[in-house]
């Protein structure tokens, strides 16, 4: 259970989004389906050039959503994360982190911003794309940071949900976890069925328009 003392600096608004199970998140859209097509979309990176996801086919696809003022999402940065996209950057996998905050959020950090802090934190996705609207985070019922999926070469979602099987905000705990992401990415490769197709996201809500703060 998380320590009330890890949090004493934090807004009441993020206190109130810690830890929550996406089940828990109301509902915003139907869910993209595991063993579906994955929604296909456009999004500015933070360059201001589109990126569009079907222009990935015949490659696997990462989507990492991302709010780097997310305690679950700093716990990741610590060098788990950047792990991860570089082992699989090597071995040909696209890694596309998504930041769908509203703008008008305390949370929303600019794409230059958001850009500096990428950089700060040395991470290594393919790209990082901005979705202020919601559109792309909505369609993917994504409801918390990090929330994860992978799309297989041929476009099918094979993987939905959290990062690991421990849902804390203690760097500690990463080496204890069964990172689902590493272990759907290394069975993909390989050819073989995932293990765990879905799992149950945990982290920060997402600060979407429209919706309560």
């Amino acid at each position: 259970m998380l320590q009330r003392r890890q949090f004493t600096t934090l807004s009441a608004t993020t206190l109130g989004a810690l830890a929550l199970p996406a089940s828990l998140l109301p509902r915003r859209a139907q869910a993209a389906t595991v063993g579906q097509p994955a929604p296909d979309f456009t999004l500015s990176d933070i360059a201001g050039q589109p990126v569009k996801l079907s222009q990935y086919k015949g490659k696997p696809v990462v989507l990492e959503w991302n709010n780097p003022g997310c305690p679950f999402v700093r716990k990741h940065y610590n060098g788990n994360m950047q792990a991860l996209q570089k082992e699989f950057a090597a071995q040909g996998v696209v890694w596309l982190a998504i930041n769908s905050t509203r703008d008008d959020s305390a949370d929303y950090l600019s794409p230059a911003q958001l850009a500096r802090w990428m950089a700060d934190k040395q991470a290594s996705p393919t790209a990082t794309l901005m979705d202020e609207d919601g559109t792309v985070g909505q369609a993917y019922a994504a409801r918390v940071t990090p929330h994860m999926y992978i799309v297989n070469r041929q476009g099918v979602l094979v993987y939905a949900g959290a990062i690991d099987s421990i849902p804390s905000a203690r760097v500690a705990d990463i080496g204890k976890a069964t990172n689902f992401v590493r272990q759907g990415l290394r069975e993909l490769l390989a050819g073989k069925p995932l293990t765990t197709p879905t799992s149950q996201a945990y982290g920060c809500s997402i600060k979407y328009k429209n919706a309560a703060t």
